[in-house]
């Protein structure tokens, strides 16, 4: 069955392939699962970025480590206003097309992800005005001072104006609802390579940018990008082994070892900036997918601190993740702004008490409930999902695993249609405001857009809003430390871990583990060629 499998992949790089043979530097890319689309504004979700990265740019990027890094900004600045920002764009910059790139564009961009569609639109919250002050100066007024502005910006790419105005793509996707426009399936950056071809959970192909304007100042030396998901792990590993694939992303855990002692690849190891976690619908009336009718136990802190003392969190490291996870008792990744060890308590695996605590809260005998799980987002999630059903059967909690691929599980998270899911999220700006705001706060047109949970605080809520206008770092610490206290004895989600990275290679290659997961292959040198 494997051999098949890879005859078919074969097959399908057939043409990437004999371009590889005539180029020394083209670079087959393979993860798990595809980019949920190319508008750049549709979706906040990590492989989607990932991929839009190499063809579009944000004013700001961040480096492997996560330090912020000038892009289509050369400089920023809070002016003598504290509510004001001045960004200076860099000059000279083009679009694939051709067309020039300027503030107008930036401006466009902005407004676009602002868009009720727009997966992004939290991170503009706090904007008041976009003020042009000449082609290539922008201020960005806030409701209030917003420290926070620039580190919002890494993932908030770039589109081009009167592309976009041409081709009908100035309304952002409306992706829950499976809509389509122009730039779901094209695309005209600045950035370093250019779309040739995409087909959608199959292959995307791209070229290196000859006119790119950091040429000269970042390696650049791949010169054709394929990017392929191959959502099953032995017909991934196999591509790599057989030199059909140069990179993968997605290195299964059962399979690094094995990659390791192998001569002819390189592997390398990290943690992500990102946490794995249950979420649960502790709002509505009644679980639709429950036995339970008329109420919802969900809603009852005391289940939910009884599943959190049944998840066994130190066996899914050992046995699931073998050895590649670091459990956790908080979903803010150590380095966030707001995370502390003081709060990063693991409640001790106690059955017994938890069983206590469900008949306490009126269910002695459990319940049934439904667990949405994508397969093909995070390292393991299927057999992390697949771990946890066992472990809340032990309290009489009886789980149906629903598990379905991320195209299928984040429109449905979105739309509020499960009661019980695994979640990751990663905290692109390092600061706690990121997950308050698109995980606790009450789901709005503009906030709360990943909160599928229902839960719904109005001190939380404002106490959100107040974090990007405090200046005084002592006292936004102090709320951000306060919020904490107040979600942890919550427990809304369910922490499990930790993601840790292992990217596998030709030895030509060295891509280092990106903190975001989010490599920039534009800075790969080619080992061969370093002096």
């Amino acid at each position: 069955m494997l051999t098949g499998a890879r005859l078919f992949f074969a097959t399908l790089l057939a043409g990437a392939l004999l371009a590889g043979a005539a180029e020394a530097r083209t670079v087959v890319w393979a993860r798990s699962g595809d980019a949920l689309t190319l508008d750049p504004h549709a979706q906040n979700e990590g492989p989607t970025h990932a991929l839009n990265h190499h063809i579009y740019e944000p004013l700001i990027i961040r480096d492997p480590q996560g330090k912020p890094l000038p892009a289509l900004a050369e400089s920023w600045e809070i002016t003598s206003d504290p509510t004001v920002w001045e960004f200076k764009l860099r000059r000279g910059v083009k679009f694939h097309d051709g067309r020039p790139f300027t503030v107008d564009d930036v401006i466009f961009s902005f407004e676009r992800a602002m868009q009720p569609t727009s997966d992004m639109k939290s991170l503009l919250s706090s904007i008041d005005q976009l003020i042009r002050v000449d082609d290539y100066t922008l201020q960005i007024k806030t409701k209030g001072p917003n420290p926070l502005l620039p580190a919002n910006l890494t993932d908030l790419f770039i589109m081009s104006k009167s592309w976009a105005e041409e081709h009908g793509a100035t309304k952002v996707q409306d992706f829950k609802n499976k809509e389509e426009n122009y730039a779901v399936r094209h695309a005209n950056g600045t950035g370093p390579f250019v779309l040739v071809s995409r087909e959608p959970d199959v292959k995307t192909v791209m070229k290196r940018n000859e006119n790119y304007w950091g040429k000269g100042q970042v390696p650049l030396e791949i010169t054709e990008l394929v990017y392929v998901p191959i959502k099953s792990d032995a017909t991934r590993i196999a591509a790599l082994l057989s030199g059909e694939v140069d990179f993968v992303q997605d290195v299964p855990v059962q399979d690094i070892q094995r990659l390791q002692q192998d001569e002819n690849l390189r592997v390398v190891i990290g943690p992500e900036n990102r946490a794995i976690f249950l979420g649960m619908n502790v709002g509505d009336p009644e679980l639709k997918s429950s036995n339970i009718k008329g109420r919802n136990p969900f809603a009852d802190k005391r289940v939910r601190h009884a599943i959190n003392m049944a998840v066994n969190r130190q066996a899914i490291q050992k046995v699931v993740m073998r050895g590649q996870s670091i459990p956790t008792g908080i979903i803010a990744p150590p380095g966030v702004n707001g995370y502390t060890k003081e709060l990063d308590v693991i409640p001790p695996h106690d059955i017994e008490k938890a069983k206590a605590l469900l008949a306490e809260a009126g269910y002695p005998d459990g319940f049934s409930v439904s667990l949405h799980c994508p397969n093909d987002r995070y390292v393991n999630d299927e057999a992390i999902c697949q771990a946890i059903v066992g472990q809340l059967a032990q309290i009489g909690i009886q789980v149906n695993l629903v598990s379905q691929s991320k195209s299928l599980h984040f429109p449905a998270l979105q739309k509020n249609e499960v009661d019980f899911y695994l979640l990751g999220w990663g905290v692109p700006t390092f600061d706690s405001h990121y997950i308050f705001a698109y995980l606790y706060h009450t789901k709005t047109d503009k906030e709360g857009g990943w909160n599928s949970t229902r839960y719904s605080n109005p001190k939380i809520d404002e106490m959100t809003a107040s974090l990007t206008q405090e200046t005084d770092l002592a006292k936004r610490n102090q709320i951000i430390a306060e919020m904490w206290k107040i979600l942890q004895d919550e427990t809304i989600y369910i922490p499990i871990h930790i993601q840790t990275l292992a990217y596998a290679m030709k030895p030509d290659l060295d891509i280092p583990v990106d903190i975001s997961n989010q490599p920039k292959l534009k800075f790969v040198r080619f080992k061969n060629q370093q002096q």
